[in-house]
């Protein structure tokens, strides 16, 4: 490697500042329905109308934006199992989530994966207190 090389890996380095998305892109297919009610390995129990997903190696509870590379249609995932890992396949989804994708029929579809980056609403500091009507004044 030489000086150009290395000076340019540390700024790329230093302006990206860690905030690397993960992004994937391969074949996914979906749970079996006989799979509804068995613990995950997170020690969730898998829910099949829950928009939930397996990967070789995301942390658990990643969100995960899955698109549908033949119609286009996308859904966002919580990762809460593990899979094996494959080179044919890069994510299983759940069965809500593979309704939504339109991919139940064809079983296993070209799809895009993109980590969500999870935003924090603004939490509140104190409940807002309601004034009640003064009942008390005659007309």
């Amino acid at each position: 490697m030489n000086l150009c090389s290395v000076v340019l890996i540390f700024i790329l380095s230093f302006f990206n500042n860690g905030a690397a998305t993960y992004t994937a892109s391969g074949k996914a297919s979906f749970y079996a329905d006989r799979m509804h009610g068995q613990r995950t390995a997170s020690g969730e129990r898998y829910d099949k109308k829950l928009f939930t997903a397996a990967h070789a190696t995301l942390p658990f509870n990643t969100k995960v934006r899955v698109t549908n590379l033949k119609n286009g249609k996308s859904v966002i995932v919580k990762i809460n199992d593990r899979m094996a890992r494959s080179r044919y396949k890069v994510i299983d989804v759940s069965r809500a989530a593979a309704v939504e994708l339109d991919m139940v029929r064809d079983g296993m579809v070209e799809v895009q994966l993109k980590e969500v980056e999870e935003t924090q609403p603004a939490q509140q500091e104190a409940p807002v207190t309601v004034s009640e009507a003064d009942t008390s004044s005659s007309r």
